[in-house]
């Protein structure tokens, strides 16, 4: 069969796409990486589809720079299934992002078709092709690709533009469609794909067990490991992984003989002396009002909050989530005044039903 898909791998073959792309009416784009044995994930490569074609563009051998300056500047929706690590890794190159965005991602939560759906059941659902996985642990940094892989990865903007149109026509006939621009504009904040250390103890499982002392040394142990992970360019877990740090937490130990009993000796030899010394700072440390437990009281109104934002959702056929995270739930439960979303925007004409006010 023939492919339907360019293989872009030349300065000449980039400068003939982005030449051919300035008068799409809209861009569909996806990304292929590693980030197996690092902390920023490696761009292999770029997919891209507009309506009359699609293109594989070679991130290993070319600068992808100009061509995502190219599509930026397109005032056009760029559409993506699940946006945030493609953007976290435009945000690497590019620095920017800008609206228009469409995450296909959202607008199926939007039309009530699931939470965080995956690219391959909206594809079932909506054009009843079901998408071969089994290539999904492919390493994309590998050369020469086969062609199996490159269909493969060509699979994941094809099918997406022809979604796309269908997306956008649902949205506009519930009255959604504000709601998913307003979604989607979020999404450009370049900020919120940069690391912040001091909130790093929220990818912690287990967090929500620790005793006040013991969260208070995990915020600061995992502010530590973000900081030296971004530093070393090196996986979180290679540096501590959370059952270590945890256990750091919760045995907070004081010297030296103490810790190596209680990590890897690689581990306790490299990072030992500045983890005792995080350690020791930490109980002068103030984690984030928002990392400590909630009290009784709170708890109820957690509960109640939580009650009244499921049977909203029911009744407007949306996840849970899209109305009002649990972070953003146990923030009202703490102070009626948080300023979350469902303050603002789209959510503000329901905000009454769950007792805030907008």
């Amino acid at each position: 069969m023939t492919a339907d898909w360019r293989f872009v791998d030349t300065p000449e073959l980039l400068s003939a796409l982005i030449a051919g792309i300035g008068a799409a009416p809209w861009v569909v784009l996806d990304t292929e990486f590693v980030r197996e044995r690092t902390y920023f994930a490696q761009l292999c490569l770029v997919q891209l589809a507009t309506p009359d074609q699609v293109a594989i563009v070679d991130a290993c051998a070319l600068d992808v720079r100009p061509l995502l300056a190219a599509v930026e500047a397109l005032p056009v929706d760029r559409v993506f299934h699940a946006a945030g690590q493609d953007l976290e890794l435009w945000v690497q190159l590019h620095d920017t992002i800008s609206p228009p965005l469409f995450d296909t991602q959202i607008a199926a939560a939007l039309l009530g078709y699931g939470d965080q759906l995956s690219y391959a059941a909206l594809v079932e659902r909506l054009l009843g092709i079901r998408l071969d996985k089994s290539l999904t642990r492919t390493d994309w940094s590998v050369r020469p690709l086969s062609a199996a892989a490159l269909d493969y990865a060509a699979d994941d903007v094809r099918y997406l533009a022809r979604i796309y149109p269908q997306l956008l026509d649902l949205l506009a006939q519930r009255g959604r469609l504000d709601w998913l621009r307003e979604e989607c504009s979020r999404l450009a904040d370049p900020t919120a794909y940069r690391p912040v250390a001091e909130l790093a103890w929220q990818r912690l499982r287990g967090f929500g067990r620790l005793r006040p002392d013991a969260a208070r040394a995990a915020c600061a142990l995992a502010a530590w490991r973000e900081r030296t992970a971004v530093n070393r360019n090196r996986p979180r877990r290679w540096i501590l992984d959370d059952p270590a740090l945890l256990t750091l937490a919760e045995r907070r130990p004081e010297e030296m003989a103490q810790l190596q009993g209680l990590l890897p000796p690689a581990t306790a030899q490299r990072h030992g002396a500045a983890l005792l010394a995080v350690l020791r700072e930490s109980r002068q440390w103030t984690p984030p009002a928002s990392s400590a437990p909630l009290d009784e009281q709170q708890k109820q109104r957690f509960e109640q909050l939580r009650l009244a934002c499921r049977h909203l959702a029911e009744r407007l056929e949306l996840p849970p989530s899209l109305l009002a995270t649990r972070s953003e739930l146990e923030a009202l439960a703490r102070d009626a005044a948080a300023p979350v979303r469902l303050r603002k925007g789209w959510r503000a004409q329901f905000a009454a039903e769950l007792g805030v006010s907008a």
